[in-house]
């Protein structure tokens, strides 16, 4: 039996970090290239807070060596309102996604679980 190969060249077990954008309506939204290294949860912080990610819209982490993946939208925007006396100003996307995490918070519709369709 053939055994899948371990998917990249980071150490096994360690979270991966990655922002869907929102692009806006003409392009919609993708998922940011970034490199390998540049994966980790204070990378990501580092790079909210210096406005590299455009329109953040969601944010997923996972580690394969563990067999996890969730949505940590909630947690970073927890962590960056945490962080906020850290930084002499909070870039404009920032505040949106704070914002926008905030709005889907309290619309309870928007938290139901959606059952897969095949």
């Amino acid at each position: 039996m053939r055994r899948s190969q371990p998917i990249g060249t980071r150490e096994a077990d360690q979270d991966v970090y990655l922002v869907l954008d929102d692009f806006g309506a003409r392009l919609s939204r993708g998922w940011r290239e970034i490199d390998e290294e540049a994966t980790d949860r204070e990378t990501l912080i580092q790079d909210l807070m210096n406005d590299q990610c455009g329109r953040p819209a969601r944010i997923v982490a996972f580690n394969t060596a563990e067999g996890w993946s969730r949505d940590v939208t909630m947690d970073i925007a927890d962590e960056l309102r945490m962080r906020f006396a850290e930084y002499d100003q909070m870039p404009r996307s920032v505040q949106e996604f704070l914002e926008a995490v905030a709005r889907r918070n309290l619309n309870p519709r928007s938290r139901q679980i959606r059952p897969v369709q095949a």
